[in-house]
């Protein structure tokens, strides 16, 4: 069987599908070399409506069971999550307190983002920048969770000088019960992040972010990095102060960054393990035992789809990551909150089908094949470049 693929530009090609599931990893225990959590997509209720917002939580929830039974730990309400991008939050706290249920119930490590969201306005003064943090601070806390404090667009948008963003997180960091992990997104992501910590000079950002580390060491677990600069991560990494870990975003080189060298490695918070988790778990079991040359060999084949999942616009990932959760099984329909599932083209979308059969991500090839072709019959032309609406119901 074949299925002819949507190419960018026009026309199509001819693509020949994985006849036998692969022999996907089972289920197993965390990684004990390296603290990993894998950003955890949502699941939309079935809607007529492209604008919905509301959750599937039957399924949401059992996507994180899916992540906790192969190893890793979930970072909740994230931007994978699509916080700022369709997910208010009075459903991020309900998330944030279901998920953070069912961890205790599995026994699963989870963390989940605090951020600002709940502000109507682009700007803000500065105590209410910080009151919106300490309430979804107290949400997190209050159900036993980690706390991520995410970048904050209203922050960005107010803030005058570095010295803002000390006075913001300093109070937050003060009043933390348990230590946290600091988020720095780049604008790659978000857009309106732009000049966070203060600056766009990325050199005199990362000395402000170092300095609030420094000033409460004790209070910050770790930190998020999610740049998408591998040089720079190695560089902050180095200088983190003892017990500090830094956990890699870096959605395009972290084989590298995990393994490491013989100054040190990253940890790992990252949307990409959301459809690479059976894979990456195993990875880290392997490089548990030192084997560094097999982790590689399993996690750096993987990188091709990452990169083209988390292309520019980068921070349309969540299409295709949610694209190939419904491919696998996970979710019984290709929808999105606030309709996201538009973001990226046809084209887009069947190249990571294919990458993601190449891996032999899908479970059953032959429904993730059904799936896709239906996708692609349901917009027209199988050539057409544009953005496929919502397919919405079941293959």
């Amino acid at each position: 069987m074949t299925i002819e693929l949507p190419v960018e530009g026009g026309g199509t090609r001819t693509y020949e599908p994985r006849a036998e599931p692969a022999p996907l990893p089972r289920a197993g225990a965390p990684a004990a070399s390296r603290t990993v959590f894998a950003a955890a997509h949502v699941v939309a209720a079935p809607s007529g409506d492209p604008g919905a917002t509301g959750l599937d939580w039957d399924a949401t929830l059992a996507f994180r069971r899916h992540l906790w039974g192969h190893g890793l730990g979930v970072a909740e309400a994230m931007d994978t999550a699509q916080r700022g991008g369709g997910l208010d939050w009075p459903a991020a706290a309900e998330l944030i307190r279901r998920s953070s249920a069912e961890a205790k119930s599995v026994g699963g490590r989870i963390a989940c983002g605090v951020a600002t969201d709940q502000l109507d306005t682009a700007q803000a003064a500065l105590d209410g920048i910080t009151a919106a943090y300490e309430e979804q601070f107290a949400v997190v806390e209050e159900s036993g969770a980690q706390a991520v404090i995410m970048a904050s667009r209203q922050l960005a948008a107010t803030a005058a000088s570095a010295d803002d963003y000390h006075e913001v997180y300093g109070r937050l960091l003060r009043q933390a019960a348990e230590p946290v992990i600091l988020h720095w997104l780049g604008p790659m992501f978000d857009p309106a992040l732009d000049g966070y910590w203060g600056s766009s000079d990325l050199d005199a950002a990362t000395e402000t972010f170092l300095d609030i580390i420094a000033a409460h060491p004790d209070k910050v677990d770790g930190v998020k990095i999610s740049l998408l600069d591998a040089e720079r991560e190695i560089a902050l990494r180095r200088r983190l102060p003892r017990g500090v870990l830094c956990y890699t975003g870096d959605d395009f080189n972290y084989p590298e960054l995990i393994a490491g060298d013989d100054r040190g490695f990253s940890h790992a918070l990252l949307g990409v393990f959301d459809p690479l988790a059976p894979l990456a778990a195993e990875a880290l079991r392997v490089l548990d035992t030192g084997d560094v040359q097999r982790f590689r060999a399993l996690l750096d084949p993987t990188v091709e789809l990452a990169r083209h999942l988390f292309q520019a616009p980068t921070r349309h990932y969540k299409t295709g990551v949610v694209l190939l959760a419904w491919l696998a099984g996970h979710q019984e329909h290709f929808t999105m909150v606030g309709g996201a599932q538009t973001a990226r083209s046809l084209p887009h979308l069947a190249r990571a089908y294919e990458l993601a059969d190449t891996l032999g991500l899908f479970p059953d090839p032959e429904r993730a094949e059904a799936r896709m072709k239906a996708l692609i019959a349901g917009h027209g032309s199988p050539g057409s470049p544009r953005s496929p609406g919502s397919p919405g119901g079941t293959v």
